[in-house]
């Protein structure tokens, strides 16, 4: 144990007592944190389960028209029709904090053109219409997604982290520090009853010598 290498003096004392006062002020902010990032983790995970049934189902979608476009066109003419894409999207990110938690903020542009479909309307079917548009419909909603989770990953990582720094100072540290100053103020208190018996003794033994 802790109390049996520590010296029980009054200045490791005030020490421990101050790391203790220290101690039980950083595990109430960091329950605070805890709580807050428990608290927002909710509402993202929340939002976030919506965003991917919306996804799920725009994706579903548009592999219904491929589908449908690859067994009217065959499969060959579709890979074909889209070898060349006809618009260019970039991607840029930028980070936003969330209880000193920096998640990613996704944005992209797409190049200015009229074009969608990156072929001509006589070799191909309405099916591969259809399945273009559907893609370019959920495509924003998919990036929202990724930025989502990815959200939800680093916070669920930062809460567990919190978690544990939490145990760690409820059920490790304060404990061994209030152990310690208990043990130490009882060895001084008896210091204390020492010195004071012996100097009892002292007097009696200068006042027997008179």
């Amino acid at each position: 144990m802790a109390t049996k290498t520590i010296s029980p003096t009054r200045m490791e004392l005030t020490r421990l007592k101050a790391r203790l006062k220290t101690a039980r002020r950083g595990h109430k902010l960091l329950k605070d944190k805890r709580d807050e990032l428990m608290r927002q983790f909710l509402e993202i995970v929340r939002g976030c389960r919506e965003l991917r049934e919306h996804v799920e189902a725009g994706l579903s979608s548009a592999n219904q028209a491929l589908a449908a476009a690859s067994s009217v066109m065959g499969g060959a003419d579709v890979k074909q029709a889209l070898l060349f894409p006809m618009r260019t999207v970039q991607t840029d990110m930028s980070v936003r904090n969330i209880m000193s938690v920096n998640v990613p903020i996704y944005d992209f542009k797409t190049e200015k053109t009229d074009a969608l479909y990156p072929y001509g309307f006589a070799q191909t079917s309405g099916e591969l219409d259809a399945a273009m548009d559907k893609l370019s419909d959920v495509f924003s909603d998919l990036l929202q997604l990724a930025q989502t989770e990815k959200t939800v990953q680093l916070l669920a990582s930062e809460i567990e982290k919190t978690r544990r720094r939490v145990n760690a100072l409820e059920y490790v540290m304060i404990p061994e520090m209030e152990t310690s100053i208990k043990y130490i103020t009882q060895k001084l208190e008896e210091n204390d009853r020492s010195t004071k018996v012996r100097l009892m003794k002292v007097k009696e033994m200068v006042l027997e010598n008179k």
